[in-house]
């Protein structure tokens, strides 16, 4: 089996775990800003996913793009709730907050372990 040459990779600084903790934070307090900070978040995880050779950097962008987008899947589907009964409606977005809050906090521990965050 070969050897891989990790000579050339190159290394990560310290503003690139600053960019993926400030990407996990918009991602976090998008509720916020009712969605926009998470937009903007996950167009810079598109334009920084795509030149990343890092695969734990690279497992981070994907994450952070999925769970938008699982999020928004399930906001979808749970949004007739709020024209047949307000509550459930609620109740279900609410779920679906703490999820996402759920991953986006998992996601940045698994990061600061240096870990892939599956």
């Amino acid at each position: 089996m070969a050897e891989t040459d990790f000579a050339v990779f190159e290394s990560k600084n310290e503003g690139d775990r600053t960019f993926m903790y400030i990407l996990y934070g918009l991602h976090t307090i998008a509720w916020a800003s009712f969605g926009s900070l998470a937009v903007i978040a996950l167009i810079l995880n598109y334009v920084k996913r795509s030149d990343e050779q890092d695969a734990v950097y690279a497992s981070h962008h994907n994450y952070m793009i999925s769970t938008f987008w699982w999020t928004l899947l399930w906001l979808l589907v749970t949004s007739p709730l709020f024209i047949l009964f307000f509550v459930p409606g609620m109740i279900a977005w609410t779920i679906v907050g703490l999820w996402y809050l759920y991953r986006c906090l998992r996601g940045i521990v698994k990061f600061a372990d240096g870990k892939p965050p599956f």
